[in-house]
This record gives structure tokens, sequence and C-alpha cells, in this order.
């Protein structure tokens, strides 16, 4: 289990590809707090550390993940949010991330609005419906409360601590972003369908 809160920024060193999935390697300080089968958290997407030395750790993205996030898309020198797993004494700060990405998103405009940059994302309507005002959402494994939505695409206000610390201050319209709804929203439905 995650937080949403990230670690550090980290730099994908290099990316090997084959049919059976995509292996990457991850230069960061948090590969010093990693050790090999932990749990770690690349954009959003839970993936488990191998070849862990010194700053730089590895992760193997299977298929599946390929299809359901952004990863397929990453390069070396692409940046990538880190989070290492929560410690069960440790602090929830911001909502429960399982690193379970539902589906990939698109940036389709930010704008300033006084020290803040407000992103609109646009998301697929079977997203969306998990998605309401004020409740929480993981952006690129960020969490994030909803500031605005309608039927095609959501708002998150972005205040400077989370520009500067995440790949989201360097976002442009285009950008794909892995989003993670929150998972209460998803029991809640499967419960009341029953």
């Amino acid at each position: 289990m995650f937080t949403g809160l990230v670690g550090d920024l980290g730099t994908v060193a290099e990316v090997h590809s084959t049919n059976d999935g995509v292996s990457l390697a991850i230069e960061s300080a948090l590969a010093r707090e990693l050790a090999e089968g932990d749990s770690v958290l690349v954009n959003g997407v839970c993936l488990t550390a191998v070849g862990v030395d010194g700053e730089r750790f590895g992760a193997d993205v299977m298929n599946e993940s390929l299809r359901r996030s952004s990863l397929a898309e990453v390069r070396a020198g692409t940046r990538v949010n880190l989070e290492l797993a929560l410690p069960a004494d440790g602090r929830l700060g911001g909502h429960i991330v399982q690193g379970h990405v539902d589906g990939v998103g698109a940036i389709t405009e930010t704008r300033e609005d006084g020290f803040a940059r407000v992103v609109t994302i646009e998301a697929d309507a079977d997203l969306l419906r998990y998605i309401v005002e004020k409740g929480s959402i993981a952006v690129d494994g960020v969490s994030l409360t909803v500031a605005r939505i309608d039927e095609t695409s959501f708002d998150v206000s972005l205040i400077p601590e989370t520009l500067e610390r995440t790949n989201l201050g360097a976002a442009m319209p285009g950008t794909p972003v892995n989003l993670e709804v929150d998972i209460l929203a998803k029991y809640v439905e499967k419960l009341v369908r029953h």
C-alpha cells in the first residue's frame, strides 16, 4: 500500500523491451532504502525492485501493466515519480493508493491560478464514474484532490510543492498520465449492484 506522497523524482536510465515485457533501470537516491523484492511505486504502478545497487534499481513491467499504464512509453531520461511502500506504523498523509492503475488519461490543458497550477485531464467514462468533486485520485502516483469534473474530464490543482517534487510540474497538454481511482468507490459500486 502507498499514500500517493512522492518520495523522489527518479530518472529512467535504461529500458529493455522484449515480447515478454519491459525491464527498467531507474536512478534515485530512494534506491538506497530498497531491498530486493520490495514494492516501489513508479508513476503510480506498483513494481518489484530487483538488481538494487547503490542509487539504481531495476523493475520488470509485465505486459498487463504495460497495457493499462503509460509505462510502455517511458524512455531513457524519462523522469518518474517514486514512492516506497507504506510501513505498517507509517502515517497515511495522502490517501490509500494500491499501485493498481485503472487506466491512462491525457492532460488537455494547464493554467496558472495564483501560486497553483490547474491541470485538466481527459479520461474515459468508465473511470470518470468513480471520480467525484473533492474526492481523491492518484495521477502518476500522486495523491490529489479533484477540483472539478464533467462528462469528459476533471481538474486537479497543484501546489508549488507538487510542481517541484513530481513530474507533473513539467507535464504539458498531450502528456499521458496513469490514473488510479479511489478503491472505496469501486467497492461501493459492486456492493450496491448486488
